[in-house]
C-alpha cells in the first residue's frame, strides 16, 4: 500500500460535459478528492465542461484554446503536486474505482497500465491501425507491447517529467509514453479493466484525418525510438541488390552498369544515415 506519497490525478476534458459529469461524481463518492489531489484541465472547451467542473471539490487549469490531449496531459503533469500521477479519460469510458490499484500498483512499478479486457469497448475501424503501430513499436523495442494506447495509467512523475520533451501534444501521448518506458528499460505493470462507450459527443477520431496521422505517428516512432532498425536492413537490401547487378553486368557486358553503382551507393549512404540518426535518437530522448 501507497505510504507517505502524494498522488495527483490528473483528467484532460475537451467538450465532456455529458461523459464528465458521471466520471467526477464517481471519484467523489469514493472519496478520491480528500485523499489525492484531482487536477480537471479543461483543454479549450466551448460547452459546459468547465461549469460543471466548478461544481466539484476538485482544481481546475484551462487552456485559452484547443491545444490537445497530450498537451492537456502536460500541463496536469507540470502542474501537479504528487509524486505518482494517475490520468483517465473525462468521458465515462473508464471507471475510477481503479485508481486505488494503480496507486498500489506504483510502490512497485515505474508506470501502470490498465489493459482492456476482451469485452471492453472499441471503435472497429480503428483496430488495424492499432495492429500496424503494434507491430512497429515491437519491433523498435524488442518485446511485446501492452495495451499501449490505454488511457488509463499512473506514473512516477520524476520519470515521465524526464520525459515531457518527446511526448506529443495530440492523441499518441499514451503510445509514446509506453514506448519510451520500454525503451529506456523501465518497469511496467498491468491489470486488466473494463472500458465503456464513451458518453456525449462523439469522438474527434476521424477515419481520413486519425490515419494520416498514425502513419506519421509510426514514422515518429522509428525515428525516435530505433532508427537503425530501419536504415540498417534497407542500406543491406540496396547493397546486395547493387553488387549482384554489378557482377552480372560485368559477367555479361564487362562493366559495372549505373544502377549497380546507383544503388551499391546507396546502400552505403542509408547505412551512414542511420548512424546518424541514431545518434540524434539517442541525444534527442535525453533532456
Amino acid at each position: 500500500m501507497l505510504v507517505n506519497k502524494k498522488v495527483t490525478i490528473v483528467i484532460p476534458a475537451f467538450n465532456e460535459e455529458t461523459g464528465l459529469q458521471t466520471a467526477l461524481e464517481s471519484i467523489i463518492n469514493q472519496g478520491y478528492q480528500e485523499k489525492y489531489e484531482v487536477l480537471l484541465i479543461d483543454d479549450g472547451s466551448t460547452d459546459n465542461t468547465a461549469e460543471i467542473i466548478k461544481k466539484f471539490p476538485v482544481k481546475l487549469v484551462r487552456h485559452s484554446i484547443n491545444k490537445g490531449y497530450g498537451a492537456a496531459l502536460k500541463t496536469g503533469i507540470r502542474r501537479a503536486t504528487g509524486d505518482y500521477i494517475v490520468i483517465f479519460d473525462s468521458d465515462g469510458q473508464h471507471d475510477p474505482k481503479y485508481v486505488q490499484t494503480i496507486v498500489d500498483m506504483l510502490e512497485e512499478y515505474d508506470m501502470v497500465i490498465g489493459e482492456r479486457t476482451s469485452d471492453s469497448f472499441q471503435v472497429k475501424r480503428r483496430q488495424k491501425g492499432k495492429r500496424l503501430i503494434r507491430f512497429i513499436g515491437e519491433y523498435m523495442v524488442e518485446q511485446k507491447l501492452p495495451d499501449y494506447n490505454s488511457g488509463f495509467r499512473g506514473f512516477k512523475k520524476e520519470i515521465i517529467r524526464e520525459m515531457l520533451h518527446l511526448m506529443p501534444n495530440g492523441f499518441s501521448f499514451s503510445t509514446t509514453s509506453t514506448l519510451a518506458f520500454l525503451k529506456e528499460g523501465y518497469s511496467i505493470g498491468t491489470f486488466p479493466i473494463v472500458v465503456e462507450e464513451r458518453q456525449g459527443r462523439k469522438s474527434n477520431v476521424k477515419l481520413v484525418k486519425d490515419g494520416s496521422k498514425t502513419l506519421l505517428l509510426i514514422f515518429r516512432i522509428i525515428m525516435l525510438f530505433n532508427p537503425l532498425k530501419v536504415f540498417f536492413p534497407a542500406s543491406i537490401i540496396f547493397t546486395i541488390t547493387g553488387v549482384a547487378f554489378g557482377i552480372y553486368g560485368y559477367i555479361i557486358a564487362s562493366r559495372f552498369s549505373n544502377s549497380a553503382v546507383i544503388l551499391t551507393t546507396l546502400g552505403m549512404f542509408l547505412f551512414f544515415i542511420g548512424l546518424i540518426s541514431d545518434q540524434i535518437s539517442m541525444l534527442n530522448r535525453k533532456r
